[in-house]
């Protein structure tokens, strides 16, 4: 398959890219790579899918949002996340149509803090819920066959657990819960990447 992995210098996008990498013809896209993309911008994302042309799949790993207390937010702090973590994405899925091959795969990274939220997370948790809820009723009208999935993965790093549940997990094994929504046949699914860590 031909895919586009957007947000492929981060750490979860370079994994994934790695994943990827001698199964599929991957191109790695982000503000920081040779072939640009900005989700923040339509334009951007527009401009990426019209140098490429068609393709098989997109995978989304970008997305900004403000990890602060609830008494220090602002509608600001707010609006970065609509706009980024978001908006970011559902332009990224929207604009993917018209490139997508049939049958052709859409994948997007939401978080487990959308249903369990961690001090310091209530801007992040709702953009998190929102891409889940975009992923459920898209799934619902895309037509020819396109699949449309969220990832959901908790902290990055060193793994590790709390009271028997992880809590942390490494970028290598949540790529292996993307590479399974890439090549799988499911949609409409949010994927928790969480039973996928390995001590």
């Amino acid at each position: 398959m031909k895919i586009i992995v957007v947000g492929a210098t981060g750490t979860i996008g370079s994994a994934i890219v790695k994943a990827l990498e001698g199964r599929h013809e991957v191109i790695p896209a982000s503000r920081k790579s040779a072939v640009r993309a900005d989700i923040d911008d339509p334009a951007s994302i527009a401009a990426l899918y019209a140098t490429i042309g068609s393709f098989d799949a997109v995978v989304c790993a970008a997305g900004s949002a403000t990890y602060k207390a609830l008494a220090a937010l602002s509608a600001a702090d707010f609006a970065l996340g609509l706009q980024s973590k978001f908006m970011g994405q559902v332009n990224l899925a929207l604009l993917a149509r018209d490139y997508l091959s049939d049958g052709g795969s859409i994948t997007l990274t939401s978080g487990v803090w959308g249903i369990e939220p961690p001090p310091n997370a209530v801007a992040i948790s709702p953009m998190n819920a929102a891409i889940d809820g975009f992923v459920r009723a898209a799934a619902v009208e895309l037509p020819r066959g396109l699949r449309i999935n969220a990832v959901s993965p908790p902290l990055i790093g060193e793994p590790a657990w709390e009271n028997g549940r992880v809590k942390v997990m490494s970028a290598t094994d949540m790529a292996r819960a993307y590479l399974e929504v890439i090549e799988g046949s499911a949609t409409g699914t949010v994927v928790d990447t969480r039973p996928y860590a390995r001590r």
